[in-house]
């Protein structure tokens, strides 16, 4: 079975994002062949978010390039961090960044995309406390909605800010959450942009 590192080094290309010209990642493109790879992998069903800039993770890094002081100096954790987008920019603004992500193949591309902006991040297995956690699009239905909370007040309970990039989507529970910013960015990388939201959990 080839290691993931090799196909996204090979196949996937390196390419600055429209909303953060200073951060890139390995994106596919279509010659890249991802969905017959990931077949391959008998992941056929399974949706590559680690292959795409989310719309809350994208939120996110705007968030963070506006306010670098939130983080600057702090311990952050990228909860569900995909790509590692998030962590990356949270790394840029001065942050000492851990990133639990489940998906073995996204943690090969966390570590691609954080060398390739020459940036530090720390994968770990389960979440870990931090001062800030940075959630991005980690309410994208209500199965996964139901197990995410509770984990991020666990985070909270335990003294971390925690904040949430979202799109709006139906299971995002609002009502567990503050509205801090809005932010129109693309999802998925490209096509039509989108509102996004930057969230605090309450305490």
């Amino acid at each position: 079975m080839r290691p993931p590192e090799d196909f996204i080094r090979s196949r996937l290309v390196p390419e600055p994002l429209p909303f953060r010209p200073d951060i890139k990642l390995y994106r596919p493109t279509p010659q890249s062949g991802l969905i017959a790879w990931l077949a391959e992998q008998g992941r056929a069903e399974d949706p590559p978010y680690w292959a795409y800039a989310w719309a809350g993770g994208a939120a996110l890094t705007l968030y963070m390039r506006d306010n670098p002081h939130l983080v600057a100096g702090r311990s952050a954790l990228d909860f569900g961090a995909g790509s590692g987008l998030v962590g990356i920019a949270a790394a840029r603004a001065g942050a000492i960044v851990a990133a639990f992500e489940p998906d073995p193949i996204g943690r090969a591309a966390i570590a691609l995309n954080a060398a390739a902006n020459g940036v530090t991040i720390e994968i770990v297995d389960v979440p870990m406390a931090a001062e800030i956690v940075l959630a991005g699009d980690v309410f994208y239905d209500k199965a996964v909605a139901g197990r995410t909370l509770p984990a991020l007040q666990a985070l909270a309970a335990k003294g971390a800010t925690v904040l949430v990039g979202d799109p709006f989507r139906r299971d995002l529970p609002q009502a567990a959450l503050t509205l801090l910013a809005e932010y129109e960015v693309p999802d998925m990388g490209g096509g039509a942009w989108l509102r996004a939201g930057i969230f605090a959990l309450r305490p």
